[in-house]
C-alpha cells in the first residue's frame, strides 16, 4: 500500500514485500533514459576505439547484451513486472582524453508500467560486458555513475534529472 506512512510500493500494510499490482492503471507510452560509464587504463581504451580486441567488436556485443539485459530484467529483479519492450536504444560514447566509454540506453514500451529499471539494467549489463571483454589487459575498469536521466509516461508523468 503506497501511503504517505509507507511511499515504498514494494511493501503491502504488514511490511510484506510484493508485487505492486498495476491491473487499475492505464497502459500510456512510456520511456526512461539511462546513462553510465566505464573508465580504463589508455591502453585498454585504444583496444576498444581500434576494434583490435582479442575478443571481438567490444562495443558491438556490448550493445547485443544491453538489450538482452533489458529484456531479461524480471529474470533479475525479483518484483519487477514482465512488460512488452517496444523498443531498446544503445548509443556509446567514446572519450580518449579520459579513457571513458559512456553507454546512453533508450528503453520504450506501451504499457502499465514504466521501464526505468529495464533501461537501468541494459546500461549495467553492456558495462559489464565491456568489463568482462576486457578485464584480460585491465582489471583495474571502473563503471560508474549508473542513473536514470528521464522517464515519461504514466500517472507520475515526466521526469528530467537535473
Amino acid at each position: 500500500m503506497n501511503t504517505p506512512a509507507n511511499p515504498l510500493t514494494h511493501f503491502d500494510s504488514a511490511g510484506q514485500a510484493h508485487m505492486v499490482d498495476v491491473g487499475a492503471k492505464n497502459e500510456t507510452a512510456r520511456v526512461a533514459r539511462v546513462q553510465g560509464s566505464i573508465r580504463m587504463n589508455a591502453a585498454t581504451f585504444e583496444l576498444i576505439a581500434s576494434g583490435s580486441a582479442k575478443k571481438g567488436d567490444v562495443l558491438g556485443i556490448a550493445r547485443i547484451a544491453a538489450i538482452q539485459g533489458a529484456k531479461r530484467t524480471p529474470d533479475l529483479i525479483p518484483l519487477c513486472h514482465p512488460i512488452a519492450l517496444t523498443r531498446v536504444g544503445v548509443e556509446f560514447t567514446l572519450d580518449a582524453e579520459t579513457s571513458r566509454v559512456t553507454i546512453d540506453v533508450t528503453a520504450e514500451t506501451v504499457g502499465r508500467t514504466g521501464v526505468e529499471m529495464e533501461a537501468l539494467t541494459a546500461a549495467s549489463v553492456g558495462l559489464l560486458t565491456i568489463y568482462d571483454m576486457c578485464k584480460a589487459v585491465d582489471r583495474g575498469m571502473v563503471i560508474e555513475d549508473i542513473r536514470l536521466l528521464e522517464k515519461a509516461g504514466g500517472k507520475s508523468g515526466h521526469w528530467m534529472r537535473d
